[in-house]
Protein backbone atom coordinates (compact mmCIF):
# COMPACT_ATOMS: atom_id res chain seq x y z
CA UNK A 1 0.00 0.00 0.00
CA UNK A 2 1.10 3.51 -0.93
CA UNK A 3 2.76 5.68 2.07
CA UNK A 4 -0.12 7.51 3.07
CA UNK A 5 2.38 10.18 4.79
CA UNK A 6 4.07 10.60 1.37
CA UNK A 7 0.59 10.97 -0.03
CA UNK A 8 -0.43 13.84 2.95
CA UNK A 9 2.94 15.62 1.91
CA UNK A 10 1.97 14.88 -2.12
CA UNK A 11 -1.48 16.87 -1.39
CA UNK A 12 0.02 20.06 0.25
CA UNK A 13 2.51 20.66 -2.23
CA UNK A 14 0.37 20.05 -5.66
CA UNK A 15 -3.09 20.50 -4.72
CA UNK A 16 -5.62 22.68 -6.72
CA UNK A 17 -8.46 24.17 -5.09
CA UNK A 18 -10.75 21.45 -4.85
CA UNK A 19 -14.53 23.10 -6.52
CA UNK A 20 -16.99 22.84 -3.58
CA UNK A 21 -19.79 22.00 -6.18
CA UNK A 22 -18.65 19.48 -7.57
CA UNK A 23 -20.49 16.14 -7.12
CA UNK A 24 -17.47 13.79 -7.63
CA UNK A 25 -20.20 10.53 -7.01
CA UNK A 26 -21.80 12.43 -10.31
CA UNK A 27 -18.72 12.58 -12.16
CA UNK A 28 -17.96 8.68 -11.75
CA UNK A 29 -21.15 7.91 -12.54
CA UNK A 30 -21.18 9.84 -15.91
CA UNK A 31 -17.90 8.56 -16.96
CA UNK A 32 -18.57 4.96 -16.16
CA UNK A 33 -22.01 5.48 -18.46
CA UNK A 34 -19.85 6.07 -21.26
CA UNK A 35 -18.72 2.77 -21.06
CA UNK A 36 -21.39 0.51 -23.24
CA UNK A 37 -20.62 -3.33 -21.62
CA UNK A 38 -21.98 -3.65 -17.55
CA UNK A 39 -18.37 -5.96 -17.15
CA UNK A 40 -16.56 -3.12 -17.75
CA UNK A 41 -18.43 -0.75 -15.88
CA UNK A 42 -18.55 -2.92 -12.87
CA UNK A 43 -14.93 -3.75 -13.17
CA UNK A 44 -13.80 -0.37 -13.60
CA UNK A 45 -15.68 1.22 -10.89
CA UNK A 46 -13.99 -1.71 -8.74
CA UNK A 47 -10.60 -0.31 -9.92
CA UNK A 48 -11.35 3.19 -9.08
CA UNK A 49 -12.64 1.80 -5.67
CA UNK A 50 -9.62 0.17 -4.92
CA UNK A 51 -7.00 2.74 -6.01
CA UNK A 52 -8.69 5.58 -3.93
CA UNK A 53 -8.72 2.85 -1.16
CA UNK A 54 -5.02 2.16 -1.28
CA UNK A 55 -4.23 6.13 -1.81
CA UNK A 56 -6.28 6.51 1.38
CA UNK A 57 -7.87 9.42 -0.13
CA UNK A 58 -11.20 10.49 -2.20
CA UNK A 59 -11.75 11.42 -5.59
CA UNK A 60 -12.04 14.53 -5.56
CA UNK A 61 -8.92 15.41 -3.57
CA UNK A 62 -6.96 13.12 -6.29
CA UNK A 63 -8.43 14.90 -9.48
CA UNK A 64 -7.57 17.99 -7.81
CA UNK A 65 -3.86 16.92 -7.96
CA UNK A 66 -1.99 19.27 -10.21
CA UNK A 67 0.51 17.08 -12.44
CA UNK A 68 3.68 16.40 -11.09
CA UNK A 69 1.43 15.19 -8.17
CA UNK A 70 -0.85 12.94 -10.14
CA UNK A 71 2.03 11.61 -11.63
CA UNK A 72 4.18 10.69 -8.83
CA UNK A 73 1.05 9.05 -7.36
CA UNK A 74 -0.13 7.10 -9.65
CA UNK A 75 3.59 5.91 -10.70
CA UNK A 76 3.71 4.82 -7.04
CA UNK A 77 0.72 2.87 -7.78
CA UNK A 78 1.91 1.29 -10.74
CA UNK A 79 4.85 0.58 -8.39
CA UNK A 80 3.27 -0.93 -5.88
CA UNK A 81 0.91 -3.21 -8.39
CA UNK A 82 4.21 -4.49 -9.82
CA UNK A 83 6.04 -5.19 -6.02
CA UNK A 84 2.70 -7.43 -5.28
CA UNK A 85 3.13 -9.51 -8.54
CA UNK A 86 -0.04 -8.67 -10.35
CA UNK A 87 -0.34 -10.04 -14.22
CA UNK A 88 0.79 -7.27 -16.18
CA UNK A 89 -2.72 -7.28 -17.87
CA UNK A 90 -4.22 -6.13 -14.42
CA UNK A 91 -1.84 -4.12 -14.17
CA UNK A 92 -2.80 -2.01 -17.14
CA UNK A 93 -6.67 -2.90 -16.84
CA UNK A 94 -6.16 -0.93 -13.65
CA UNK A 95 -4.02 2.24 -15.16
CA UNK A 96 -6.35 2.20 -18.29
CA UNK A 97 -9.62 2.62 -16.14
CA UNK A 98 -7.37 5.43 -14.11
CA UNK A 99 -6.36 7.29 -17.15
CA UNK A 100 -9.99 7.23 -18.57
CA UNK A 101 -11.49 8.35 -16.18
CA UNK A 102 -8.49 11.47 -15.23
CA UNK A 103 -9.17 12.19 -19.21
CA UNK A 104 -12.79 12.19 -18.64
CA UNK A 105 -12.52 14.46 -16.06
CA UNK A 106 -10.06 16.81 -17.38
CA UNK A 107 -12.28 16.95 -20.53
CA UNK A 108 -15.42 17.94 -18.66
CA UNK A 109 -12.94 20.58 -16.42
CA UNK A 110 -13.03 18.50 -13.13
CA UNK A 111 -8.94 18.20 -13.17
CA UNK A 112 -6.15 19.96 -14.73
CA UNK A 113 -3.92 17.24 -15.56
CA UNK A 114 -3.88 14.11 -18.05
CA UNK A 115 -1.67 11.07 -17.28
CA UNK A 116 -0.44 10.35 -20.96
CA UNK A 117 2.97 9.78 -19.74
CA UNK A 118 2.00 6.55 -17.35
CA UNK A 119 3.08 3.63 -20.06
CA UNK A 120 1.24 0.19 -19.29
CA UNK A 121 3.15 -2.90 -18.79
CA UNK A 122 4.69 -4.55 -22.12
CA UNK A 123 2.48 -7.23 -22.92
CA UNK A 124 4.11 -11.02 -24.36
CA UNK A 125 2.95 -11.89 -27.57
CA UNK A 126 2.20 -15.29 -26.72
CA UNK A 127 -1.37 -16.55 -25.77
CA UNK A 128 -1.96 -19.52 -23.71
CA UNK A 129 -4.55 -21.17 -26.28
CA UNK A 130 -4.60 -24.64 -24.62
CA UNK A 131 -8.15 -26.21 -23.94
CA UNK A 132 -9.77 -29.57 -24.33
CA UNK A 133 -10.05 -31.70 -27.05
CA UNK A 134 -13.27 -32.66 -28.92
CA UNK A 135 -13.77 -35.94 -27.42
CA UNK A 136 -13.61 -34.49 -23.95
CA UNK A 137 -16.02 -32.08 -24.59
CA UNK A 138 -18.15 -34.71 -25.94
CA UNK A 139 -17.67 -35.91 -22.12
CA UNK A 140 -18.79 -32.69 -20.49
CA UNK A 141 -22.41 -32.63 -23.12
CA UNK A 142 -22.61 -36.39 -22.48
CA UNK A 143 -22.96 -36.16 -18.57
CA UNK A 144 -25.82 -33.62 -18.91
CA UNK A 145 -29.13 -34.95 -17.41
CA UNK A 146 -31.25 -33.94 -20.45
CA UNK A 147 -34.37 -34.77 -18.48
CA UNK A 148 -34.66 -31.82 -16.47
CA UNK A 149 -34.86 -28.32 -17.34
CA UNK A 150 -32.05 -26.76 -16.33
CA UNK A 151 -29.69 -29.90 -17.97
CA UNK A 152 -31.73 -28.58 -21.17
CA UNK A 153 -30.52 -25.30 -20.47
CA UNK A 154 -27.31 -26.51 -19.60
CA UNK A 155 -26.70 -28.29 -23.23
CA UNK A 156 -28.21 -26.09 -25.44
CA UNK A 157 -25.63 -23.53 -23.45
CA UNK A 158 -22.88 -25.36 -24.07
CA UNK A 159 -23.33 -26.43 -27.70
CA UNK A 160 -23.75 -23.61 -28.87
CA UNK A 161 -20.59 -22.02 -26.90
CA UNK A 162 -18.78 -24.72 -28.66
CA UNK A 163 -20.18 -24.85 -32.05
CA UNK A 164 -19.68 -21.02 -32.51
CA UNK A 165 -16.53 -20.01 -30.47
CA UNK A 166 -19.15 -17.57 -28.41
CA UNK A 167 -18.26 -15.40 -25.76
CA UNK A 168 -20.14 -15.39 -22.90
CA UNK A 169 -20.89 -11.64 -23.01
CA UNK A 170 -22.50 -12.52 -26.60
CA UNK A 171 -24.31 -15.26 -25.72
CA UNK A 172 -25.69 -13.20 -22.02
CA UNK A 173 -26.85 -10.58 -24.40
CA UNK A 174 -29.09 -12.99 -26.94
CA UNK A 175 -32.46 -12.63 -26.77
CA UNK A 176 -35.11 -14.98 -28.22
CA UNK A 177 -35.72 -12.94 -30.76
CA UNK A 178 -32.24 -13.05 -32.01
CA UNK A 179 -32.42 -16.79 -32.67
CA UNK A 180 -33.91 -17.23 -36.13
CA UNK A 181 -34.66 -21.75 -36.23
CA UNK A 182 -36.11 -21.44 -39.49
CA UNK A 183 -33.15 -19.84 -41.21
CA UNK A 184 -30.63 -21.53 -38.39
CA UNK A 185 -28.63 -18.12 -37.34
CA UNK A 186 -28.41 -15.75 -34.58
CA UNK A 187 -27.67 -12.01 -34.16
CA UNK A 188 -25.22 -11.33 -31.66
CA UNK A 189 -22.83 -8.35 -30.60
CA UNK A 190 -19.47 -8.58 -30.46
CA UNK A 191 -17.09 -7.48 -28.44
CA UNK A 192 -16.32 -3.48 -29.63
CA UNK A 193 -19.10 -4.03 -31.74
CA UNK A 194 -21.48 -1.42 -29.76
CA UNK A 195 -24.76 -1.45 -30.83
CA UNK A 196 -23.33 -2.96 -34.26
CA UNK A 197 -25.11 -6.66 -34.58
CA UNK A 198 -24.02 -9.46 -36.78
CA UNK A 199 -25.82 -12.71 -37.79
CA UNK A 200 -23.90 -16.11 -37.31
CA UNK A 201 -24.99 -19.43 -38.38
CA UNK A 202 -25.64 -22.38 -36.17
CA UNK A 203 -25.21 -26.19 -36.76
CA UNK A 204 -28.29 -28.29 -36.92
CA UNK A 205 -27.28 -29.82 -33.04
CA UNK A 206 -27.61 -26.31 -31.82
CA UNK A 207 -30.47 -25.55 -33.20
CA UNK A 208 -32.19 -28.33 -31.92
CA UNK A 209 -31.00 -27.88 -28.56
CA UNK A 210 -32.11 -24.40 -28.02
CA UNK A 211 -35.51 -24.89 -29.90
CA UNK A 212 -35.58 -28.15 -27.02
CA UNK A 213 -35.06 -25.37 -24.01
CA UNK A 214 -37.12 -22.94 -25.40
CA UNK A 215 -40.01 -25.72 -26.16
CA UNK A 216 -39.31 -26.88 -22.01
CA UNK A 217 -38.96 -23.51 -20.36
CA UNK A 218 -42.28 -22.49 -22.64
CA UNK A 219 -41.56 -19.18 -23.42
CA UNK A 220 -42.50 -17.52 -26.72
CA UNK A 221 -41.40 -13.25 -26.00
CA UNK A 222 -38.68 -12.35 -28.46
CA UNK A 223 -37.87 -9.77 -26.17
CA UNK A 224 -36.63 -12.45 -23.64
CA UNK A 225 -33.29 -13.47 -22.85
CA UNK A 226 -32.41 -16.42 -24.72
CA UNK A 227 -30.81 -17.88 -21.61
CA UNK A 228 -31.93 -17.52 -17.73
CA UNK A 229 -31.90 -18.91 -14.35
CA UNK A 230 -34.28 -21.26 -13.49
CA UNK A 231 -33.46 -21.14 -9.64
CA UNK A 232 -36.09 -20.53 -7.84
CA UNK A 233 -36.45 -16.63 -6.80
CA UNK A 234 -34.30 -15.41 -9.86
CA UNK A 235 -36.26 -17.66 -12.63
CA UNK A 236 -36.35 -16.01 -16.03
CA UNK A 237 -33.54 -13.77 -15.10
CA UNK A 238 -31.32 -13.37 -17.77
CA UNK A 239 -28.17 -15.22 -16.97
CA UNK A 240 -25.07 -12.84 -16.26
CA UNK A 241 -21.93 -13.39 -17.38
CA UNK A 242 -20.42 -14.80 -13.93
CA UNK A 243 -23.46 -17.05 -13.98
CA UNK A 244 -22.05 -18.14 -17.83
CA UNK A 245 -18.71 -18.66 -16.57
CA UNK A 246 -20.00 -21.11 -13.51
CA UNK A 247 -22.19 -23.35 -15.52
CA UNK A 248 -19.08 -23.64 -17.72
CA UNK A 249 -16.77 -24.39 -14.79
CA UNK A 250 -19.36 -27.06 -13.06
CA UNK A 251 -19.77 -29.11 -15.90
CA UNK A 252 -16.55 -29.66 -16.89
CA UNK A 253 -15.57 -30.47 -13.26
CA UNK A 254 -18.64 -32.97 -12.88
CA UNK A 255 -16.70 -34.64 -16.05
CA UNK A 256 -13.90 -35.00 -14.90
CA UNK A 257 -11.85 -32.29 -16.83
CA UNK A 258 -8.71 -31.32 -14.25
CA UNK A 259 -8.10 -28.04 -16.49
CA UNK A 260 -9.88 -24.79 -15.05
CA UNK A 261 -12.22 -24.07 -17.83
CA UNK A 262 -14.20 -21.10 -18.50
CA UNK A 263 -16.01 -20.03 -21.30
CA UNK A 264 -12.86 -18.57 -22.82
CA UNK A 265 -11.30 -21.40 -22.46
CA UNK A 266 -14.05 -23.51 -24.33
CA UNK A 267 -13.64 -20.73 -27.13
CA UNK A 268 -9.80 -21.43 -26.93
CA UNK A 269 -11.07 -24.97 -27.50
CA UNK A 270 -13.21 -24.57 -29.88
CA UNK A 271 -10.73 -22.58 -32.45
CA UNK A 272 -7.88 -25.28 -32.15
CA UNK A 273 -10.38 -27.76 -32.90
CA UNK A 274 -11.53 -25.72 -35.83
CA UNK A 275 -7.88 -25.39 -36.69
CA UNK A 276 -6.95 -28.90 -36.55
CA UNK A 277 -10.29 -30.19 -38.74
CA UNK A 278 -9.40 -27.35 -41.34
CA UNK A 279 -5.99 -27.93 -41.64
CA UNK A 280 -4.79 -24.27 -40.53
CA UNK A 281 -7.47 -22.69 -42.70
CA UNK A 282 -6.99 -19.52 -41.11
CA UNK A 283 -8.83 -17.29 -43.06
CA UNK A 284 -11.82 -19.84 -42.58
CA UNK A 285 -11.71 -20.47 -39.20
CA UNK A 286 -11.10 -16.63 -38.65
CA UNK A 287 -15.35 -16.52 -40.20
CA UNK A 288 -15.70 -18.49 -36.51
CA UNK A 289 -13.51 -16.65 -34.23
CA UNK A 290 -14.63 -13.00 -35.86
CA UNK A 291 -11.00 -12.15 -34.96
CA UNK A 292 -9.90 -8.94 -36.74
CA UNK A 293 -6.23 -9.73 -36.93
CA UNK A 294 -5.27 -13.02 -38.59
CA UNK A 295 -2.34 -12.64 -36.73
CA UNK A 296 -3.90 -13.47 -33.38
CA UNK A 297 -5.55 -16.82 -34.93
CA UNK A 298 -1.58 -17.72 -36.33
CA UNK A 299 -0.53 -17.79 -32.51
CA UNK A 300 -3.60 -20.17 -32.35
CA UNK A 301 -1.92 -22.24 -35.19
CA UNK A 302 1.52 -22.20 -34.03
CA UNK A 303 0.08 -23.11 -30.31
CA UNK A 304 -1.29 -26.21 -31.83
CA UNK A 305 1.52 -27.23 -34.55
CA UNK A 306 4.31 -26.86 -31.64
CA UNK A 307 7.40 -25.40 -33.84
CA UNK A 308 9.19 -24.99 -31.02
CA UNK A 309 8.53 -28.70 -29.49
CA UNK A 310 9.83 -30.19 -32.69
CA UNK A 311 13.19 -28.22 -33.02
CA UNK A 312 13.79 -29.46 -29.60
CA UNK A 313 13.34 -32.66 -30.42
CA UNK A 314 15.58 -32.07 -33.32
CA UNK A 315 17.74 -30.42 -31.00
CA UNK A 316 18.04 -33.42 -28.66
CA UNK A 317 18.40 -36.20 -31.44
CA UNK A 318 21.70 -34.41 -31.96
CA UNK A 319 23.71 -35.32 -29.04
Amino acid sequence: MIDNVVLLNSKVSHLSPVAPSTDWDRVLTDWLNTKRSPHTRRVYRRDIENFLADLGTELGKFLSLDRHGAYALVSRYKGDLIKKELKSATINRRLAAIKSLVSFSYNCGHSEFMLEAIKSEKMSAYRDTSGVDPEAFKRVLGGIDRTSLKGIRDYALLILLWSNALRRSEVSKANIGDFDQKERTLRIFGKGKGNQSEIISLGKATVMAIESWLEARGETNPDKALFVSVNPGYQDGRLSTQAIYNIVSDRCQDAGISKTMSPHRVRHSAITAALEATGGDVRRVQKLSRHSSLNTLLIYDDNRKNHQGEVTDILDSLV
